[in-house]
C-alpha cells in the first residue's frame, strides 16, 4: 500500500522507471494534503473566543474535510490499481475471434474504470478547494497561509485528475459516455476557476 510507506520511499518508488504510481496517485495525494491543512486550520479555529461566531460553520468544515481527506487517500492506491488493471487488461489473450471481443470488453471496462475514478478526484479536490476558500475567509488568521495553501494544493490535485480523465477518455468508444465526461469536466474547471480566484484575492487581503 502507498499510503502506509515511508515518504522518503514513496518518492523513490515514484521516481523509478515503473509506470505507476504517476500523476493520478499525485493527483489524489495533492487533494488528501489539501483537504488535512483545511482541516487544521478549522481546528486552529474551533475553540477560540475570537471567532465564536463562525464556530458551527468552521466545525462543519473540519469534518467534511477529515472524511474526504479519507477518501482521496484511498484514492492514492485505488488510482494505481486502476493502472494495473488497463495493463492487464491489454494483455490478454486475442488468438480468436472470441478471445479478441473478450480483451476489447476488458480493455474498455477497465478504461472507464481509469476514467471515472480520477473524476471523483477531482469532484473531491473541488470540494476542498471551496473549503480551502471559506476557511481562508473566515478562520484563524494566524494560519491564512495554510489555508491558501490547502487551496492550491486542491487545485493543482484538480486539474491532475483532469488530464487523467482527458487522457484515458480517448480511448473510451461509448460517444454517450464520452460527452457526459465532457459536460461534468467542463463544469468542474468553471467551478474551479471562480474558486481559485477568490482564493487568491482573498489571499492576497489577508497575506499581502
Amino acid at each position: 500500500m502507498l499510503m502506509d510507506m515511508k515518504v522518503t520511499d514513496f518518492l523513490a518508488e515514484l521516481g523509478s522507471s515503473s509506470p505507476a504510481p504517476g500523476g493520478g496517485s499525485i493527483s489524489a495525494l495533492a487533494g488528501a494534503l489539501g483537504g488535512a491543512l483545511a482541516a487544521m486550520v478549522c481546528r486552529l479555529t474551533v475553540g477560540n473566543d475570537k471567532y465564536a461566531e463562525v464556530q458551527s460553520e468552521v466545525a462543519a468544515i473540519r469534518d467534511q474535510a477529515d472524511q474526504i481527506v479519507k477518501e482521496l487517500a484511498g484514492c492514492v492506491d485505488a488510482d494505481t490499481e486502476a493502472f494495473n488493471q488497463v495493463m492487464a487488461a491489454y494483455k490478454l489473450p486475442k488468438a480468436t475471434e472470441s478471445d479478441k471481443a473478450e480483451r476489447s470488453k476488458a480493455i474498455q471496462q477497465a478504461m472507464r474504470h481509469a476514467t471515472e475514478l480520477p473524476l471523483g478526484v477531482a469532484t473531491s479536490c473541488l470540494k476542498i478547494l471551496s473549503m480551502a476558500v471559506r476557511a481562508l475567509a473566515i478562520g484563524n488568521s494566524n494560519a491564512a497561509s495554510d489555508a491558501a495553501v490547502a487551496g492550491l494544493m486542491a487545485h493543482a490535485g484538480l486539474h491532475g485528475a483532469l488530464y487523467n480523465v482527458k487522457i484515458n477518455l480517448s480511448s473510451i468508444k461509448d460517444q454517450d459516455i464520452q460527452k457526459d465526461i465532457q459536460a461534468k469536466v467542463a463544469a468542474l474547471v468553471k467551478e474551479d476557476e471562480g474558486l481559485h480566484k477568490q482564493l487568491l484575492e482573498i489571499a492576497g487581503k489577508v497575506i499581502g
